[in-house]
């Protein structure tokens, strides 16, 4: 089988697809021939070497696919074999193939492509967190969702609209026609405009009620200052720490830059305003795969009902993965980009 591999630190060019042997299923776990998998901004910071939880190097990224079942182990129910799946993977996703354990596999909707399936499982989960489970985003509430043209954004912009709140959202103004189309309220432009100053005018200086913010740095200040009373803010990533295509010394010091400016929370100042922070990382819950099952299913009655439709900006092939890298990190991307073997 070829597989992406990302032999060290560096720009898109350490990105290598290499042969490797064709995976065998042990006996408790299946293998999936991948038709399609998810490229996550997750896998730019480790590239760069700026992940914390990335493997070493060489390895093979990637934390969601979409194919077909291979063959299964003597432990696993063998009516897996042909069926059309998509998982969710602790690396080694970007491969024609990939072997897990049954809890990390659902069957793929039949209105979904492949290309659809592979999109799910980081980015609707990501969002479905910060919105409803910790969230807690009522009807009658706002939601300020950062980078809503990216994966995570117009999956929170699904929600958000299906739960009926009032939607902003930062952009560049070349997405603003496509956001106004899935159904965003408000769209700022973060490159020409004052974010904050902008939502506050539009909200009569009272901010909204939830916030969504990848960002990290500095920019968490000002979305907790964003918040209205009883308001949530909710972190997900730190893109702001990836500046440097590169990586290396200078993009170490651009992340250790950006946790500096990061804010310290104290529980008396979090009181007396009446608001609150947390943390979603998806990667720190494969302990949780219980709650991720009942969260996907959630989530997958969302597509039977026609109100989740996973939108693929743009799809590239293995050998096309360094591309693939730059279209994120060039911030060209509205919605998911995906990877499948070939053209």
């Amino acid at each position: 089988m070829r597989a992406i591999v990302n032999v060290a630190n560096g720009g898109p060019k350490v990105l290598e697809v290499r042969e490797k042997p064709d995976l065998t299923p042990n006996p408790n776990t299946l293998v999936i021939d991948v038709k399609a998998s998810g490229l996550n901004f997750a896998d730019i910071l480790a590239r760069k070497g700026q992940y914390p939880d990335g493997p070493s190097k060489p390895c093979v990224m990637g934390y969601e696919v979409s194919g077909i079942v291979g063959s299964v182990g003597e432990e696993v129910d063998d009516q897996w074999v042909g069926k059309e799946v998509f998982a969710m993977t602790k690396f080694k996703g970007q491969a024609e193939q990939v072997e897990v354990h049954p809890e990390q596999v659902f069957i793929k909707p039949s209105t979904l492509t492949f290309e659809q399936a592979a999109a799910l499982p980081v980015n609707y989960l990501t969002a479905y967190v910060l919105l409803i489970v910790m969230g807690s985003l009522q009807s009658e509430e706002s939601v300020l969702i950062h980078n809503v043209g990216g994966g995570v954004g117009l999956a929170a912009l699904e929600i958000a609209r299906h739960i009926g709140a009032q939607t902003y959202g930062t952009a560049s103004r070349r997405k603003h026609e496509f956001l106004a189309e899935r159904g965003l309220d408000h769209a700022i432009d973060y490159r020409n405009e004052d974010w904050y100053e902008v939502l506050m005018e539009l909200t009569a200086g009272k901010g909204v009620e939830l916030i969504t913010d990848p960002l990290g740095g500095k920019e968490w200040k000002r979305s907790y200052k964003a918040l209205r009373s009883t308001g949530r803010l909710g972190m997900f990533g730190i893109s702001s720490a990836s500046t440097n295509r590169k990586g290396g010394i200078s993009g170490m010091w651009q992340m250790l830059k950006t946790v500096m400016q990061m804010p310290w929370y104290h529980p008396l100042p979090l009181l007396n305003k009446n608001r609150g922070v947390f943390g979603v990382n998806l990667g720190h819950l494969w302990h949780e795969s219980q709650k991720a099952r009942i969260w996907m299913q959630k989530l997958l009655d969302g597509v039977g009902e026609g109100w989740i439709n996973p939108h693929v900006d743009a799809t590239f092939s293995f050998d096309e993965v360094a591309e693939a890298h730059r279209y994120i990190e060039q911030r060209k991307n509205m919605g998911k980009v995906i990877l499948v073997p070939h053209r």
